[in-house]
Formats: structure tokens, sequence, C-alpha cells
């Protein structure tokens, strides 16, 4: 619910107690899941402090389940569309989102300062990374997720039908660009999309898990609220990546020198 936090917190422990009887390990909420995602139409501060772990306080002590959850982030100066990852009712990391979309409808930039930073983390489960919607339509994210150490990319996301320049479909572009980045990064890739409208954005669902080889093993229904539940194997990405290595096979002081050249040259922006 748009604006809401104490209900939207509500409602994600329920999904929790619900995961936790299936024995889920760890529970991925979308984009901005405790605060709704049109925030420049609230009136009152729904910012919450990541610090001090305010957020893992707020969904219970979840000692038996990791959780993803997204929210406005109040930092010293700047507001941030953040996602946090929860590991036995500690925060482990933050995502502050660093790519935020300003065409169409989406206003992102004017209520959100971009995150200046993406690393991987450490988990009880192997080595993640986060990075939020929009973040992904940037190929450089990704690329860096994996050669950071990530085995598995989370995707939280708000994607809205409709609402693609030039009548694109979002569901079959996600689909895509997951499979890609799955099947070329040998990683796993977990995208969850929230469903439910806000004004005119119209949130169709659809989240879906990729594995190393550019399969989707398990996705949710559209337009419809669901716990989807799948089972996934780290260790298949070590295979895939025996199998073909193309990760290790970066060439990082190449690439390196090539964007300090571009962005000597003026392409920093």
């Amino acid at each position: 619910m748009l604006g809401d936090v104490k209900e939207n917190v509500a409602r994600a422990r329920e999904v929790l107690e619900r995961a936790r009887a299936q024995d889920a390990d760890l529970v991925v909420f979308p984009e901005l899941s405790l605060s709704g995602y049109s925030v420049g139409q609230v009136s009152d501060d729904i910012s919450l402090e990541a610090v001090d772990d305010q957020i893992a306080g707020r969904l219970g002590d979840g000692a038996e389940t990791g959780v993803v959850v997204g929210f406005v982030e109040a930092g010293r100066l700047h507001t941030y569309n953040s996602a946090a990852y929860i590991e036995g009712g500690v925060l482990i990391h933050v995502h502050r989102k660093l790519y935020l979309p300003t065409y169409g409808v989406f206003d992102e930039r004017k209520h959100f300062s971009p995150g200046q930073a993406m690393r991987a983390f450490d988990t009880d489960f192997g080595p993640m990374a986060i990075l939020i919607c929009n973040d992904v339509w940037q190929p450089a994210l990704p690329f860096i997720a994996v050669q950071d150490g990530a085995r598995v990319i989370i995707v939280p996301a708000n994607s809205a039908r409709d609402r693609f320049p030039g009548g694109t479909d979002a569901q079959r572009e996600w689909r895509d660009i997951n499979r890609f980045y799955a099947r070329m990064l040998e990683s796993y890739v977990v995208f969850v999309n929230r469903i439910g409208s806000e004004g005119e954005l119209n949130f169709w669902g659809g989240s879906h898990v990729v594995d190393p080889w550019g399969e989707i093993v398990a996705e949710a229904p559209l337009d419809e609220p669901a716990l989807v539940t799948v089972e996934l194997d780290l260790e298949q990405v070590r295979r895939r990546r025996r199998e073909m290595p193309l990760v290790k096979e970066a060439r990082l002081g190449l690439i390196n020198r090539e964007i300090e050249r571009l962005a000597s040259e003026g392409g920093d922006l």
C-alpha cells in the first residue's frame, strides 16, 4: 500500500511466516516493498534509517530466514531507493539504486539521490549482489557484480506494463535480459517484480529465477500475488564456469584502461 509502511511491514511478516512454513532460506520482496513506488504522491516522511538494524527490527527476529526488502532510505542528507539484505535478524548489506529512471512517467531522480557504490557481499548461502530494477539495464553493473564475486544477482523491481518507450513489451524484455545475464555471466538471476496498481502504473508481476545456463527454473504468474519457492544450487555456478570459463577471462586491466580513456575524453557525466 502506497505510503503505509506499518501495513506493508505487517504484510511482509505474514509472507515471511508462510515462507518459513515451507522451509525457505531466503525471501525476496520487490523494489520499495515497504513504501510503495509513487513516493512523490505521499506527503508524509516514509523514509527509514538502515543503521542500527531498524529495518531488521521491523520484520521481526527472522533468525531462520534471510530477507531482501525494498524501502526508502533516509541518509544523513540524501534519500535513496534502497534494498536491504537481512540474515539472522541482522542487517548484512544495503544497496542504493544507482540508475534512477526519468523517462515516461518515471521521475525517481526528483525524489531520490543515486547510490555511489555497488558491492557483492557474503551470505550464509554464498556470495550475492543486489541490483534494483533499472540498474540491470546498465550492462556494466551485472558484470561488475559477478567480477566482485557474486554467484546470485538479486533484482527487486517495480516494472509497469505499457510504460516502456515505443510500446516495448516489458515482460518479454525482462525475460530476455535476465536470461542473457544469467547465461553470459554464468550466475543465477532472481528477478522479483511487484503486482498491483498505483495511479497510471500497472505492475505485472511475472517474477522468475534463471539458472547459470540461461534457463528459467521458476516463474510466478502474471497480475496475481504468489509465493514461489525454488531451490538454488550454487555448485551449479561453479560447474557452469568450469565448463565455459567466460567470467575469469574478463581482463579487468584492459577494461580499466579503456574506461579511463573514455572518461578522460568526456564520457563521464
